[in-house]
């Protein structure tokens, strides 16, 4: 009786950490701009280009939020006009091998779903 608490034990563990994730990951957007700051620092703009669909209020407030829970930085340069300048932290460039797993992924599934019409 014992071994069977053991697997639902780490099983539990495992949602708890998964739900933590996807809690910190939330919304359509974070992953993508995760995974744009982990190639290079980004200005503002350049954010709101590279990921295609989001708002500028929405790119504002993901990005407050990623501050927020330091996985990302930001820093206002000094130019005229002001820009700001973002970039992934040591502790959100953990999430790189996520971000490049979730993409790879993706484009398999992509690919999957294509051939099967």
């Amino acid at each position: 009786m014992e071994k069977d608490i053991v697997p639902i034990k780490e099983c539990a563990n495992k949602i708890l950490a998964i739900h933590d994730v996807m809690d910190l990951l939330n919304g359509k957007w974070k992953i993508s701009i995760i995974a744009c700051l982990c190639s290079k620092k980004m200005r503002y703009s350049e954010l709101l280009k590279a990921v295609n669909g989001i708002s500028g209020r929405m790119l504002s407030l993901n990005l407050k939020e990623l501050e927020m829970n330091q996985l990302i930085t930001r820093k206002v340069l000094d130019t005229q006009p002001v820009s700001i300048e973002y970039e992934i932290t040591e502790y959100g460039s953990t999430l790189k091998n996520l971000t490049n797993t979730i993409a790879d992924w993706g484009t398999l599934h992509r690919q999957r779903i294509i051939n099967r019409k």
